[in-house]
């Protein structure tokens, strides 16, 4: 009897003699190209190393490495200088153009402080002058920087101890500080309240930062009942006791460091 037509094998080599040759092939391949790399040519090593030097300048006076034996007996040191060789090649120049713009920045950062400095000199000059008018000069330090003018003034001069809300006598002085901020800030205008470390508390107050943060709460708020500042362009905050300017070891020292400080940035600031 016979077989059916679907009984009989498919025509041709069984699918795994297929991969099994491949496999062959590419072991074939490999041993060839590792006996190739153990058999060296002399003559084409010897070109080659001559096309190293004519190119590159590796060996010293023209000597080729192989005529010397040293590219065999000391290659690691020629494929070091070769190395050395190529990475150095196109990053020169790049060095170069980075040192170029690097310098080109610093010089441009330094116009830039020394611009931002004299705004803020000239901004000093027109309120140290304004503040001797004023006769304020004995209640309002003024220094610069150059990113911003600062007023300091004495803590009690403006508060009661333990206390945030402003002495009455202490109002004609903020009103002219008010003209001044609205006469000379072009741009924002920093308010810090400050304490000596001495601890505290109230039953309104936790501690020395609650206290300094209302102490320049309240100047704000004046500043913003009685002149035309923008509220978006005043800051205020409490340093507490954190961000002294003397000792606070002496009662002279922490007279000095209750204050309240009021900046004043220049149009050049980068606070801005």
């Amino acid at each position: 009897m016979a077989k059916r037509k679907e009984d009989l094998p498919p025509p041709g080599s069984p699918a795994w003699m297929a991969t099994f040759g491949d496999l062959m092939n590419l072991l074939l391949c490999f041993y060839v190209l590792l006996f190739s790399m153990s058999v060296i040519s002399e003559d084409r090593l010897k070109a080659v190393a001559e096309s190293f030097n004519n190119t590159f300048s590796i060996f010293d006076g023209g000597a080729t490495a192989i005529g010397d034996g040293i590219l065999i007996s000391n290659g690691m040191s020629q494929l070091n200088e070769l190395d050395e060789f190529i990475n150095s090649t196109g990053k020169t120049a790049d060095s170069e153009n980075e040192a170029d713009e690097f310098n080109e920045y610093e010089n441009m950062m330094e116009q830039l402080e020394q611009a931002q400095l004299e705004a803020s000199e000239e901004l000093y000059e027109k309120i140290e002058e304004s503040i001797a008018e004023n006769n304020l000069s004995d209640v309002i330090n003024v220094d610069f920087n150059a990113q911003y003018v600062q007023l300091t003034l004495k803590g009690a001069l403006l508060y009661d101890s333990g206390k945030a809300e402003v002495r009455e006598d202490a109002l004609p002085v903020l009103e002219k500080v008010g003209v001044m901020l609205e006469r000379y800030a072009g741009g924002i205008i920093e308010i810090e309240g400050h304490t000596d470390n001495v601890p505290m508390h109230s039953n309104r107050y936790a501690d020395n930062s609650e206290l300094s943060c209302a102490r320049a709460l309240s100047v704000f708020n004046y500043f913003m009942d009685t002149t035309n500042l923008d509220p978006a362009m005043v800051k205020y905050a409490g340093r507490g006791e954190y961000v002294p300017v003397a000792d606070n070891s002496t009662e002279e020292g922490r007279a000095r460091n209750r204050r309240v400080e009021i900046r004043i940035y220049n149009d050049l600031s980068t606070y801005q």
